[in-house]
C-alpha cells in the first residue's frame, strides 16, 4: 500500500512538472533578416502590411493591414488590383523593434453592412496611428477604397488605448482631392499633417490637420507635381524633413527615392510648393542603391526597394523626435499571388543580418541594400 502511495505521489509530481497544454513557448528573435518570414512572440508570421509605427510611453506599436484568405484579381480589373477581403487592422507591440507581441485586430471589418467602408468587399490600406497629447486620443488614418479604387478617400478612427478597439469615424476626400497611399506625421510643435498621393497619384499633397487630428484644416500644399510618388514615409532629423517614397508602377519593381526639405512645412503662410530636394547630392537617386551622405550614416537606413517593395514605416529607436539616434526603415515586399505572404524588408544601422555563410553579422552603419 505504501509503495502504491509513493508511486502515486511520484507520478503526480512528474505531471505537475510537465508544461501545460495551454502554455506556449514564446519565440525570441535574435536578428532582423530582411525579406525572410518575421515571426511574432507566438511564433506566427507578423501580419501587418502597409503599416506604421507609433512610439508611446516606452513601447512601440506596429499597425498594419491584416490579410487573410484567398488573393484574387477581380474579373472586371483593368489593372493589377489584386486583393483579399478586408479583415481589419492588426496591432503588435514591442520594446526593442525586434520581438513583437500580437495585440489583436484593433479595427475590425464590418461584415453586416455592405455599404460600410470596412465591409470585407471594400479596400483598407496604409493604416497609420498618431497620439494627440491634447485630447489623449489615438487617431488612425487609413486609405479606404471601393473595390474598383474609384472612392480614393481617407478614413479616420479613434481610440482611448493604443491597442484599441478603435471606433471608426468616417471617410472623406481631404481638401476635396483624391487620397490614396498616405501617412500621418506629428511635428515638434504638436501640429499634425497627412501626406497623401492625389490627382490619380500624379501629385503628393501635404495637408495640415485640425488640433484634434480628425480632419484637414484646409491648408495644404501640392508637392512632386506630376512625378507620381506613392507610399510616403516621413521623419524629421536635425531640423529637416525626410520622405521616402515609391514610384507608381503597380506590382512591378521601381527605385525608391528620398526627398528632403529644410524649412518649415508651412512657413510664410503656406508656401504652395515647398522645395523638396534642394542641396541633395545626385547620388540620392542612383538606380541601383540609395546612398546617404556620410553625416547621415548613423541616422538613416534605406533599402534598395526591388521585387515590388514599398516604404511604409520609418521609426526612431530613440523614441524622441529631437534625439533620433538609429533609424529603422521597414518596407513591404508585395506578393501579388498571396498578399498575406508579403514580407517586410528592413533593418537599422548596426542590425545583424545574414553574411552569406549562414551566420549573422553586424551591418555597417552606412548605405545598405537588401
Amino acid at each position: 500500500m505504501k509503495r502504491k502511495i509513493i508511486w502515486s505521489f511520484a507520478l503526480l509530481a512528474c505531471l505537475c512538472c510537465l508544461p501545460s497544454a495551454k502554455t506556449k513557448a514564446q519565440t525570441k528573435n535574435a536578428a532582423i533578416i530582411p525579406g525572410e518570414v518575421w515571426k511574432d512572440t507566438d511564433g506566427n508570421p507578423i501580419n501587418a502590411h502597409g503599416g506604421g509605427l507609433l512610439y508611446h510611453e516606452g513601447t512601440y506599436y506596429w499597425y498594419g493591414e491584416y490579410k487573410k484568405g484567398e488573393t484574387i484579381l477581380p474579373e472586371w480589373a483593368t489593372w493589377e488590383c489584386y486583393r483579399t477581403d478586408v479583415t481589419g487592422v492588426s496591432c503588435y507591440s514591442s520594446k526593442d523593434l525586434l520581438n513583437w507581441k500580437f495585440e489583436g485586430i484593433v479595427l475590425p471589418a464590418v461584415k453586416d453592412d455592405k455599404k460600410h467602408d470596412l465591409h470585407p468587399s471594400k479596400v483598407l490600406e496604409r493604416p497609420k496611428v498618431i497620439y494627440n497629447e491634447k485630447t489623449k486620443k489615438f487617431v488612425m488614418w487609413a486609405h479606404v477604397e471601393s473595390a474598383d479604387y474609384s472612392k480614393a478617400c481617407a478614413g479616420v478612427a479613434v481610440s482611448d488605448s493604443p491597442t484599441g478597439t478603435f471606433t471608426y469615424v468616417g471617410s472623406f476626400r481631404p481638401n476635396g482631392a483624391m487620397s490614396r497611399d498616405q501617412t500621418v506625421f506629428v511635428d515638434d510643435n504638436g501640429k499634425a499633417y497627412q501626406f497623401y498621393s492625389s490627382e490619380n497619384n500624379a501629385t503628393l499633397y501635404i495637408s495640415e490637420l485640425t488640433d484634434d487630428y480628425l480632419k484637414p484644416t484646409g491648408r495644404y500644399t501640392r508637392n512632386f507635381v506630376k512625378q507620381s510618388r506613392e507610399a510616403p514615409a516621413v521623419f524629421k532629423y536635425n531640423g529637416k524633413y525626410y520622405m521616402l517614397s515609391s514610384g507608381c508602377t503597380g506590382w512591378d519593381p521601381n527605385v525608391a527615392e528620398l526627398g528632403v526639405f529644410g524649412g518649415s512645412l508651412y512657413s510664410n503662410g503656406l508656401s504652395p510648393t515647398p522645395s523638396w530636394g534642394n542641396g541633395l547630392p545626385s547620388a540620392i537617386r542612383v538606380p541601383v542603391l540609395m546612398q546617404i551622405r556620410p553625416s547621415m550614416h548613423k541616422a538613416l537606413t534605406c533599402s534598395k526597394y526591388t521585387e515590388k517593395e514599398m516604404p511604409t514605416l520609418p521609426c526612431s529607436t530613440a523614441g524622441k523626435r529631437k534625439t533620433l539616434r538609429t533609424h529603422a526603415t521597414y518596407g513591404s515586399r508585395l506578393n501579388s499571388a498571396r498578399t498575406e505572404q508579403s514580407r517586410y524588408p528592413g533593418a537599422t544601422a548596426g542590425t545583424r543580418v545574414p553574411n552569406g555563410k549562414n551566420k549573422a553579422t553586424s551591418l555597417p552603419a552606412k548605405e545598405h541594400s537588401y
